[in-house]
């Protein structure tokens, strides 16, 4: 054996060609492991072709149905008994800060163009609540001249062409065949990709779960024929739930009774949620 030491060169190289290989044997890892993951992956996380024929719920058939959601802002109230239904029956955390389904309040002052809006995130709602872990609107308009105010409820629109779904990196985010756009929380890693995509603000991260979560249409439900929980509770039927294939379902007697209109038509993302008698300014 030669006592020449390497030089720095031979150095340099004989390190570039350890390192591929170890990229070589990780990459070889990671494949199997991506092949492994595939073959377990739920009927949840894979596409469309591959779920189930009837549905993950016995007795419901959700090839057979297509969901949608109606908010008739002439009726409602202001009242959040969707909102506190909404976190009860969906484990929602009790704080000011995460809700699947919030309240928005619109005013046009006398003298102003634009309306003022304020609804969960705002610091004098949530002051005015009972408890900390909410909002309640606040007084704050009362010496002023109110021309118009009306509220807009928000949730998750279920798109049909959902951004969500696009930029999920692991399959987490899906739509199912009758509609709705679900998370399995299972294969969520909380990169939050799909919080930044959605152009309706309509997720958030769960830090008690480190997952992303959203309105689901309370789908536990609605399989098993009952209504949404916010639409269950709202004493003045401002929200409005229903099988767009049944002709004679609560969603199709609204829209074709009323003029409506989905939030940010442009996006080209097909909203399932319909409104009616909202200014341009509802977004």
């Amino acid at each position: 054996m030669s006592d020449t030491k390497p030089t720095k060169q031979e150095m340099g190289r004989r390190g570039f060609m350890r390192l591929l290989g170890e990229l070589s044997a990780t990459a070889a890892v990671c494949s199997g492991a991506a092949a492994v993951a595939l073959q377990n992956t739920p009927a949840a996380a894979r596409t469309e072709a591959e779920f189930p024929a009837k549905g993950p719920v016995p007795g419901y058939d959700w090839t057979k149905h297509r969901w949608a959601f109606g908010v008739d802002t002439t009726r409602c109230i202001g009242c959040l008994r969707c909102v506190e239904a909404c976190k009860v029956e969906n484990n929602v955390p009790f704080n000011p800060n995460d809700y699947r389904t919030w309240v928005e309040r619109y005013v046009y002052l006398e003298g102003e163009d634009k309306p003022r809006v304020d609804s969960q995130d705002d610091p004098v709602n949530i002051a005015a609540a009972d408890i900390p872990t909410n909002y309640r609107f606040a007084n704050r308009y009362k010496g002023d001249k109110v021309e118009k105010s009306f509220f807009v409820a928000k949730l998750c629109n279920h798109c049909e062409n959902p951004p969500c779904v696009q930029v999920c990196p692991v399959g987490a985010t899906y739509k199912t065949p009758d509609g709705v756009v679900l998370i399995d929380k299972n294969y969520c890693i909380g990169c939050r990709y799909c919080v930044q995509a959605c152009p309706y603000g309509a997720r958030y991260f769960n830090e008690e779960t480190n997952t992303a979560d959203k309105c689901t249409w309370c789908y536990h439900r609605i399989t098993k024929g009952l209504k949404p929980a916010c639409v269950e509770v709202c004493p003045v039927q401002g929200r409005i739930f229903g099988d767009l294939n049944d002709p004679g379902s609560e969603i199709n007697e609204f829209i074709r009774t009323h003029r409506v209109r989905v939030l940010k038509p442009w996006t080209g993302n097909g909203p399932h949620v319909f409104y009616n008698e909202i200014d341009s300014e509802v977004s």
